[in-house]
């Protein structure tokens, strides 16, 4: 019998002044039995980032054919892939070719060797952007994982904070590729 989701629930405030979007999200997370806690908030991060009209989750670890979360338009065409962990060149570079921009949040402390390894194979894509969330915020943002989540997320001058109104996290992300 195969082990189904866990299913997380999160209400996300976003004041992204960098973007001048602000916004309430409901949102819905189904935690695949093999993802850690850590790996579900990265893909939260990564929507509070990028939040905008049809940005979504995927079916991700359940289908290995779509991304953590993509952001199409209206006629079904993919504008924005998003990756988190780290992904194959194989699957990057079909990312790149099925989308206007690839993006992928890599949280681990080996990311930079994970990079070198795929650098030279990815690049002839040119929207592909690789971001690096530090270990110590991923950590940070692993303890505030709760099935039931209220989570307010600031982004001003490129710093991101994310708090559940008991601790406060800050994300700053490293480029390892592109920039946003």
């Amino acid at each position: 019998m195969a082990i189904k989701a866990t299913i997380y629930k999160a209400e996300l405030s976003i004041a992204d002044m960098d973007r001048n979007y602000y916004g309430d999200h409901t949102l819905t997370i189904a935690r695949h039995p093999s993802e850690t806690d850590e790996r579900v908030m990265i893909r939260v991060l990564a929507f509070a980032l990028h939040a905008a009209e049809g940005l979504a989750f995927t079916k991700d670890l359940f289908d290995v054919e779509e991304p953590a979360l993509w952001q199409k338009d209206l006629t079904g065409a993919i504008d924005l892939w998003i990756e988190v962990g780290q992904p194959d060149e194989k699957r990057l570079m079909k990312g790149a070719g099925r989308s206007e921009k690839v993006i992928v949040y890599s949280y681990s402390a080996t990311s930079d060797i994970w990079f070198k390894g795929i650098a030279n194979k990815i690049e002839r894509a040119r929207n592909i952007t690789v971001v690096n969330i530090p270990h110590e915020a991923s950590a940070q943002l692993e303890k505030m994982a709760k099935r039931n989540m209220q989570l307010q997320c600031t982004i001003q001058d490129s710093q991101v904070w994310l708090t559940d109104g008991v601790d406060t996290v800050l994300v700053e992300r490293e480029f390892l590729r592109g920039s946003l």
